[in-house]
């Protein structure tokens, strides 16, 4: 395991070109930065004037989105050339009805131009084309429910989670957009949810991938968006209630290893479960690995216990993963398959 300090905590880890990662603090009144020297070696940053929520690389160009409060506008980021080490402002894309709305989800891809998926409810979700700023396409979604996750599944599906539970699934082809709508679970109005999305294997269409869907009480579901009248499986995580907060929930599928799944945002861990066995009953399951080092403390001497804000896996390591906690603590580690378990 490899550990580093940041100048200041952190709720996104994003993959850009190559082996490279993108960072940003993201507290309120703080400008955002990467991480120093004396962690991993920096090619380039920028400093934003507001807190930065999410951010997406633009795949196949050197452009990055953000967003953050205090509306639901996004900020386009330039990352300069070879002989720059400044990553720049270059525009804004304003939202209708932006003032006074949450911070916008956001998801990006190159499939026909840079496109970025964004909103902060159900019913206002669109497509903005990065570099003209142009409106592409708006969701026909009735509901005002919050978002809490987003996802280009290709160019064409898009999958919405809201944080209620229901999962919307718009087809960018239809003039209505909305195609299914899944709802959550039976569960506690009290209760919020995010969801995980895993890209389809070469040749396979985008909706052969299951959903996980993630409570703050520690409920996963899995959807087949292929049939969405049941859910594939139900488990409980081994995890405490993070409340009705849960600011930070996180769960991703492992890109590189059929079935696998991890989960954070409820304390200091992070949990690694195999759902290959799982079916609806909605058991506890056992995780077959807990990374626990932000347990122990780390880099910002905060005397409250630290809680993991966000992970990502490696995209070309299969059992390696990066994670960052409340403390400025950033992890990259590996698991090990229980004995067991092996074979």
């Amino acid at each position: 395991m490899h550990t580093f300090e940041l100048q200041a905590p952190t709720r996104l880890i994003e993959w850009a070109r190559g082996d490279r990662e993108c960072e940003a603090g993201s507290a309120e009144g703080r400008r955002g930065g990467l991480c120093p020297e004396r962690d991993f070696k920096v090619e380039c940053g920028g400093f934003s004037e507001r807190p930065v929520y999410s951010l997406k690389y633009v795949p196949d160009t050197s452009l990055l989105v953000t967003s953050g409060p205090p509306d639901s506008s996004l900020q386009v980021w330039q990352v300069s050339a070879e002989d720059s080490d400044v990553i720049k402002s270059i525009s804004t894309i304003a939202t209708e009805n932006g003032t006074g709305q949450s911070w916008a989800k956001i998801d990006t891809i190159s499939a026909r131009a840079p496109w970025v998926l964004h909103g902060s409810r159900l019913d206002r979700v669109q497509i903005t084309e990065v570099e003209s700023r142009k409106n592409v396409y708006t969701a026909g979604i009735q509901g005002s429910e919050e978002l809490s996750s987003l996802a280009f599944l290709d160019c064409s599906l898009l999958l919405l989670c809201s944080a209620t539970g229901r999962l919307c699934l718009a087809d960018t082809r239809q003039p209505q957009g909305l195609t299914e709508a899944v709802p959550a679970p039976s569960a506690p109005s009290s209760e919020r949810w995010c969801m995980g999305t895993r890209h389809a294997a070469q040749g396979s269409p985008p909706s052969s991938q299951p959903v996980a869907c993630l409570s703050s009480r520690g409920l996963l579901a899995l959807t087949d968006l292929r049939k969405t009248s049941e859910f594939l499986a139900v488990a409980k995580a081994r995890v405490p209630s993070s409340g009705s907060g849960a600011e930070f929930l996180c769960v991703s599928w492992a890109p590189a290893l059929e079935g696998y799944l991890a989960v954070s945002g409820f304390d200091g861990t992070v949990h690694v479960y195999d759902t290959q066995s799982w079916d609806s009953s909605g058991r506890e399951a056992e995780p077959i690995f807990v990374h626990k080092g932000h347990t122990f403390g780390g880099a910002g001497g905060s005397r409250d216990p630290p809680l993991v804000t966000v992970h990502t896996w490696h995209l070309q390591k299969p059992r390696t993963l990066l994670s960052a906690a409340s403390d400025g603590s950033l992890h990259v580690w590996d698991w090990v398959q229980p004995c067991g378990k092996c074979g």
